[in-house]
């Protein structure tokens, strides 16, 4: 584990890794970012507007470049997009850049949140639980191999009871970590 005070939350779309970051800045008193919020507001953009001009590459690029810079900063709760882990080097830099949390949520609950959003292009396909169903093996390796600390969901938790059992799972692994 780093000695950095950042926490970073990893997980699949809708695991919700923004709202429980929110929650667990305004308890830590760090700044709360969101790496997809931080690209679009950089370009100007949405993520589907993205995807659909640049592809996933393009997307992909862009995300590389934010979450670099991002994890430069001191004193943040990062939520990254469900996709991060992809890269080798956003996994990389978000290990130096702080603890990392992954938010484990079953492909079943990701379904029943979000759906097919039309805001995640990659669920605009005819059957987006089968697409949530295949992220979910591809990533979930790489969600484990990044985290320090795993929280898993269940249908009942809200941000607020997951961003206490994340506040709770951080005390108990690591005493040290946060004064109360």
């Amino acid at each position: 584990m780093t000695a950095r005070t950042n926490l970073v939350l990893v997980g699949p779309m809708g695991s919700g890794k923004t709202s429980v970051g929110r929650l667990l800045a305004k308890a830590t008193g760090l700044q709360f970012l969101d790496s997809d919020r931080e690209l679009e507001q950089r370009c100007g953009a949405d993520i589907p507007w993205i995807f659909d001009i640049e592809g996933e590459a393009g997307f992909r690029t862009r995300e590389r470049d934010v979450i670099a810079e991002i994890c430069q900063r001191e004193g943040i709760v990062l939520a990254t997009g469900g996709g991060a882990v992809l890269a080798e080097s956003n996994r990389h830099a978000l290990r130096k850049c702080g603890l990392v949390i992954y938010l484990k949520a079953t492909p079943e609950q990701i379904f029943k949140r979000i759906g097919d959003d039309a805001g995640r292009p990659l669920l605009q396909v005819a059957d987006p639980k089968a697409a949530i169903a295949n992220i979910m093996a591809l990533r979930e390796p790489l969600y484990q191999e990044v985290a320090d600390v795993v929280v898993s969901a269940t249908d009942a938790d809200t941000p607020h009871t997951m961003a206490l059992r994340v506040m709770a799972t951080i005390k108990l692994k690591y005493p040290d970590r946060f004064d109360d």
